[in-house]
């Protein structure tokens, strides 16, 4: 019997323990002690394609990935991404888990008393998805319909505001659980970013269009507030890959598109550390 005392108090010992080294590693770094470090832990989504998400060698992929990859490489250190959930994006930044996001964060007014914003580097249209065969032109169209998104999401907020009072707003917890939620008739229509069409055509040729688009949303880079070095070093970073093209080269390769136009401001979103 006390062997067995000795073993279990052992292992509450090693458990404390490891929770506190846990909790000592997830302390917020210094740009300067990142550098140091050799190591950028970077946020990012790990399943919404074409944005972040791991690839079929089990490697972080997309957009986001090779913005970061790009920022790492100018600091001079390895990147280690930690692929989160939509709702655990801002908990792991201001709890200091990872050092930065790189991961599809909408500038949203709410999201900034949160988190520092860098300048805009990417655009992204919020729609309504449904099946081609039912008619929809309007909100209004959609009225005692159920509708998925991923909670705590940009598509989250634009339904919500957009058709929440007339339809049912369901929420889960990612944008692939929100795809399969149309495709398994969960819900009768999501509200998606515009690789949504891509993706739902991948799950289910020919069978879902973009109906309504609600607004266009533009996303920074996410730091935390109050850290003028990290907001400074990524807006430098930002204004040299925008000035010597490669902004636009991974924005084609991974959207197919030309470098949107972005705001030189955002209403009460400051791109800055006063």
């Amino acid at each position: 019997m006390h062997n067995s005392r000795r073993i279990f108090l052992g292992l509450a010992l090693a458990t404390i323990a490891f929770a506190t080294v846990g909790t000592a590693a997830a302390s917020a770094a210094t740009v300067e002690e990142v550098k140091a470090k050799g190591t950028l832990v970077v946020g990012i989504q790990g399943d919404n394609a074409p944005w972040g998400f791991v690839n079929t060698s089990g490697v972080q992929d997309g957009f986001d990935a090779d913005v970061a990859n790009l920022f790492a490489k100018e600091l001079g250190v390895k990147v280690q991404f930690q692929p989160l959930a939509v709702a655990n994006r801002i908990p792991a930044l201001t709890t200091g888990k990872v050092d930065i996001l790189f991961a599809t964060m909408a500038m949203t007014e709410e999201r900034a008393k949160a988190i520092q914003y860098s300048k805009p580097y990417a655009a992204n249209t919020i729609s309504l998805y449904a099946a081609k065969s039912d008619t929809v032109t309007k909100p209004e169209d959609v009225a005692g319909w159920e509708i998925g998104v991923p909670k705590s999401s940009s598509q989250d907020k634009a339904v919500t505001n957009a058709v929440g009072s007339t339809a049912t707003v369901r929420r889960f917890d990612d944008d692939a659980a929100t795809i399969q939620a149309l495709v398994s008739g969960q819900v009768k229509a999501v509200g998606g970013n515009q690789f949504y069409g891509q993706r739902l055509d991948a799950a289910s040729a020919g069978t879902y269009e973009r109906k309504i688009n609600f607004l266009t949303t533009y996303n920074g880079v996410g730091t935390r507030l109050g850290e003028k070095d990290w907001n400074e070093a990524v807006n430098a970073f930002i204004d040299k890959i925008k000035a010597n093209g490669e902004l636009a080269a991974i924005t084609k390769k991974w959207m197919a598109i030309d470098l949107p136009q972005f705001p030189e401001s955002i209403p009460n979103i400051p791109f800055t550390v006063k």
